[in-house]
C-alpha cells in the first residue's frame, strides 16, 4: 500500500490501528450498496466478460470454478496476472476494499497446469500423519497464493459414513477422531495461531498463507444411502458428536470460513437452518469468521431450483449466511438484497454482521496491505520440494491389504528381469488424480496430460531402471499372456474420475470386463493389483483368490513414483484403512459405527513390515 497520505487519513487504512477500530471505521463509511456488494461473490467469467461489474456492484468476492482460468492451459503466472487485474479494479473503488478470491484447491491447486497434486483426503486419512497433512496444507497455500488467489475452499471435514456417497474421497475417514486429527491442514493453510489467540476469531499468519474454509456444515457424510445433497437423519447429540466435532477443531485453529452443506438435517436444508448456522455455529461455538454459501447453494432452497429467488435470499440471510456464492445472477441478487433491506424485511443489523465478518477476514489476511501476489514466488509452484512431499504422502497413504505367500510377494527379493504392467490406470495421470483436477469432474482422456507428474508406469520404469524390462499393455494381448519369460504382473485398475452427485454409486463394483482382465492376467502370472479408487469397492472372491498382492492406493495424485517406492521395497507400508471395507453393498444398510457383519477388511487394517 505504501505510505498513508495523512491528508486523507482513514483509520481502516492504517495497519497499526487495532483491528476492531479499523472494522468500525470502514463499516461507518459504507453505503448499503457497498455492503451488499461485499456479500456478493461471483464467478470470474462474469468479470472477464464485463470488468465494470466489479466497480459498479462493489463486488467483494470472486472465485474460479475448477479449471476456470484466463484461458485453457494457462500457467501460474498468467493466473496471477488475471487475479491481480481483478484486484486492481477492486482497489480502485471509492473505499479500496480488496477481493476475497477463492478456489477449490482440495488436493493442491489442481486447476492450474504444473501444480503439485496431492492424494485426495481419503488417502491422507490412511496415513494417520497430522504433521504430513499440515505440511501439505502449507505447500498448497504457497502454490495457491503464488497464483494470486487468497482463499481456499478446503478442507472438507465431513465424516463419511457411507462409501456410496460421491464425495467419499473428500473425507479423511469414517472415524470422527481421524478426521479431527487431520484438521491440522487448517494450520498448514493459514499458519499457527499465536498463544493467546482469541478463540473463534479467524487467523491468517502471513503472505504465504491463505484463508481456509471448513466444509460442509454439517452432516453431509451421513446422508441416507450416501446420497449427495441428501438428508441426514440424526438426533442433535449424535450430529454434534459424530459430524460437528471436526468443525470445532477447525474453529479452534482459527479457520476463516465455514461453508454449509447442500444437504439437509432431519428434512431441513442446511443453507436455511438458523438453529445450526446462527444459534449453534455462531453463538454456541463462537465462530467469528465468514459463513459462505456453496455454489448456487441458496438457489436450492426453492423448487424448482432457482425459482422464487428473492425468498431464497431472504431465508439464507436470515439463517446466518454472510457471503453468497451467487455465482452468476449477481444483478438479481444485488437488487433483491438491497430491496429486502430498504423494505425492512431484512434488518440492517444482519447486513452489518455479515459485512463485518467478511471485512474481518480480509483485514486478518493482510489483503488491505498486500492485495497482489508476488511473482518472485513463482519458482515454488510445482517445485521439487512440493513434489517430494506429495511422493512421501503417496508412500504413507498406500494400504497393503493382501500379501500372498507364493512368490513373488512383497518385498520383492530383487528387481525382476521382465515384468508386465497393465490396466486402465497404469499410465493415466487423470485417473490417478480423480475429480476436481483440471475440470470439475476430472480428466477422462488418457491423452490429456494436463497434470504434470509421473504415472504408475513411469514410476516403475524410473525405479527399476535398466535392471528390468517393462512390457506395458493396457489390456494384455493373447500373445503376451502366453509368454513364459515374465516374472510378474502389476495391474492398476479402479474408478474413473467423478465429483459430487455424479459419483453417487449404489453398486460400487469394478466393471466385469476389468475384473475379468485382472483374473486372466493373474491366471498366467503372479499378480500385484493396485486399486485406484476414492472408496472401498466390492471385490469378487475369485479375483481376491487369484491375485497375490492387493494395494489400496486411493487417488494418489501426480506422484506415481511413490507407489513404485513401496512395490520395490525401498520403503515399508504404513497406511491403515480409514474406512471399513465391505464385502457387498448390501452390508452398508446395516452398519453401526465401524461394525459390519463380516467385513472384508476392518477399519484400521493394513499390513506393515509385510506381515
Amino acid at each position: 500500500m505504501g505510505e498513508i497520505d495523512m491528508k486523507e487519513y482513514c483509520t481502516y487504512r492504517n495497519p497499526k490501528e487495532p483491528l476492531e477500530a479499523r472494522l468500525k471505521d470502514l463499516l461507518s463509511r459504507m453505503t448499503l450498496e457497498e455492503k451488499v456488494g461485499q456479500i456478493t461473490q461471483i464467478e470470474r467469467r462474469i468479470a472477464t466478460a464485463n470488468k465494470d461489474i466489479i466497480t459498479k456492484f462493489y463486488i467483494g468476492g470472486m472465485l474460479s470454478a475448477t479449471g476456470s482460468g484466463p484461458f485453457p492451459d494457462a500457467l501460474c503466472s498468467e493466473w496471477a496476472d488475471m487475479v491481480n487485474g481483478f484486484q486492481k479494479l477492486a482497489m480502485g473503488t471509492r473505499l479500496g476494499i480488496p477481493l476475497l478470491y477463492g478456489i477449490d484447491a482440495i488436493h493442491g491447486i489442481a486447476s492450474i497446469k504444473g501444480a503439485t497434486i496431492f492424494p485426495h483426503n481419503i488417502g491422507l486419512g490412511a496415513t494417520r500423519d497430522a504433521d504430513l497433512v499440515r505440511r501439505i496444507g502449507a505447500a498448497t497455500a504457497l502454490e495457491v497464493k503464488t497464483s494470486g488467489i487468497n482463499c481456499n475452499f478446503a478442507p472438507c471435514v465431513a465424516v463419511c459414513k457411507d462409501p456410496r456417497w460421491g464425495r467419499c474421497y473428500e473425507s479423511f475417514s469414517e472415524d470422527t477422531e481421524v478426521v479431527r486429527n487431520m484438521t491440522s491442514i487448517v494450520t498448514g493453510l493459514q499458519g499457527e495461531p499465536p498463544t493467546g489467540h482469541q478463540r473463534g476469531h479467524p487467523f491468517v499468519a502471513g503472505r504465504h498463507n491463505v484463508a481456509a474454509c471448513a466444509k460442509h456444515f454439517v452432516g453431509d457424510g451421513g446422508t441416507e444411502g450416501g446420497k449427495n445433497e441428501g438428508n441426514t437423519l440424526l438426533p442433535y447429540n449424535e450430529l454434534e458428536k459424530i459430524h460437528m466435532a471436526p468443525f470445532l477443531d477447525c474453529i479452534n485453529k482459527g479457520v476463516s470460513m465455514i461453508m454449509p452443506s447442500y444437504s439437509s438435517w432431519n428434512g431441513d436444508k442446511l443453507h436455511a437452518n438458523r438453529f445450526l448456522l446462527t444459534d449453534v455455529l455462531k453463538d454456541k461455538l463462537g465462530f467469528k469468521g465468514i459463513v459462505i454459501s456453496d455454489w448456487r447453494g441458496i438457489d436450492r432452497l426453492s423448487e424448482p431450483c432457482g425459482s422464487n429467488y428473492r425468498a431464497c435470499i431472504l431465508s439464507a440471510m436470515e439463517s446466518g449466511i454472510d457471503m453468497v456464492m451467487v455465482p452468476y445472477r449477481y444483478d438479481e441478487f444485488f437488487d433483491h438484497l438491497v430491496s429486502l433491506v430498504k423494505s425492512e424485511e431484512l434488518p440492517m443489523a444482519r447486513i452489518d454482521d455479515a459485512v463485518e465478518r467478511i471485512l474481518r477476514v480480509k483485514f486478518v489476511a493482510g489483503l488491505f496491505e498486500h492485495p497482489y501476489t508476488e511473482k518472485s514466488w513463482i519458482d515454488s509452484f510445482g517445485c521439487e520440494k512440493h513434489r517430494n512431499l506429495a511422493r512421501e504422502a503417496v508412500r504413507k497413504s498406500l494400504v497393503l491389504l493382501k500379501n500372498g505367500k507364493n512368490k513373488p510377494h512383497l518385498p520383492l527379493e530383487s528387481k525382476p528381469k521382465k515384468i508386465l504392467v497393465a490396466g486402465t490406470h497404469a499410465h493415466n495421470l487423470g485417473f490417478q488424480c480423480g475429480g476436481w483436477t483440471g475440470k470439475w469432474q476430472g480428466l477422462n482422456d488418457e491423452n490429456e496430460r494436463f497434470p504434470v507428474g509421473t504415472t504408475i508406469l513411469e514410476g516403475i520404469i524410473e525405479t527399476t531402471g535398466k535392471d528390468t524390462e517393462t512390457i506395458y499393455e493396457k489390456e494384455p494381448s493373447e500373445h503376451t499372456l502366453k509368454r513364459d519369460d515374465i516374472s510378474l504382473a502389476i495391474v492398476a485398475v479402479g474408478e474413473v474420475p467423478y465429483a459430487e452427485s455424479f459419483g453417487d454409486n449404489e453398486k460400487l463394483e469394478l466393471p466385469s470386463e476389468i475384473t475379468g482382465m485382472v483374473i486372466s492376467v493373474a491366471e498366467k502370472f503372479p499378480t500385484l493389483m493396485i486399486l485406484i479408487s476414492g472408496r472401498a469397492l466390492a471385490l469378487s472372491p475369485e479375483l481376491l483368490d487369484k491375485i497375490e498382492v492387493l494395494i489400496a492406493a486411493w487417488l494418489p495424485g501426480t506422484e506415481g513414483g511413490g507407489i513404485a517406492d513401496l512395490v520395490f521395497g525401498d520403503y515399508e507400508f504404513q497406511g491403515r484403512l480409514p474406512i471399513t471395507w465391505f464385502r457387498s453393498v448390501d452390508q452398508l444398510s446395516n452398519r453401526t459405527e465401524h461394525m459390519l457383519t463380516d467385513p472384508l477388511f476392518r477399519f484400521g487394517d493394513g499390513l506393515t513390515k509385510y506381515t
